[in-house]
Parts: structure tokens; C-alpha cells; sequence
């Protein structure tokens, strides 16, 4: 995944923190990360262990960037 601001890099839990809008992006795809208490996986790393396939993937990484440039 190639994100804005190498917000791929970042632990899933901090990024969620600050852009909420992110961790619903990800719950659109049944990726549970709101619900996780540890948090550490960085953002690139939650979408490629789920296995979406590179359609869904890339559908991911383009709502993330949509948004990222939104702000």
C-alpha cells in the first residue's frame, strides 16, 4: 500500500486515534481494528494480513488517500 504521509508506517491504533474516519474505512471492509486493544500493527500490515485480494486492497488505499487529501 502506498499512503499519504507514510501513514502505512504508523501503528493502526494511533493512526485511528487521530483520524477516526480511517478506522471506519477499514470496518466498511469487516476490518476490526476500532475494537483491538493493542493496536500495534502498522496500517499497510492490517490490510495485507487480511487477504482482501488486490481489487479490495486497492479500493482500501484509495478511500484512505481520498480522504487523507480531503484534509
Amino acid at each position: 500500500m502506498k499512503l499519504h504521509n507514510d501513514m502505512g508506517n504508523q501503528p493502526i491504533k494511533e493512526v485511528i486515534e487521530v483520524h477516526p474516519a480511517i478506522g471506519k474505512i477499514l470496518d466498511n471492509y469487516e476490518i476490526g481494528c476500532i475494537k483491538c486493544s493493542i493496536g500495534t500493527c502498522f496500517l499497510k500490515d492490517v490490510v495485507a494480513v487480511h487477504v482482501l485480494g488486490d481489487d479490495i486492497e486497492a479500493m482500501i488505499e484509495k478511500e484512505i488517500n481520498e480522504y487523507l487529501e480531503s484534509l
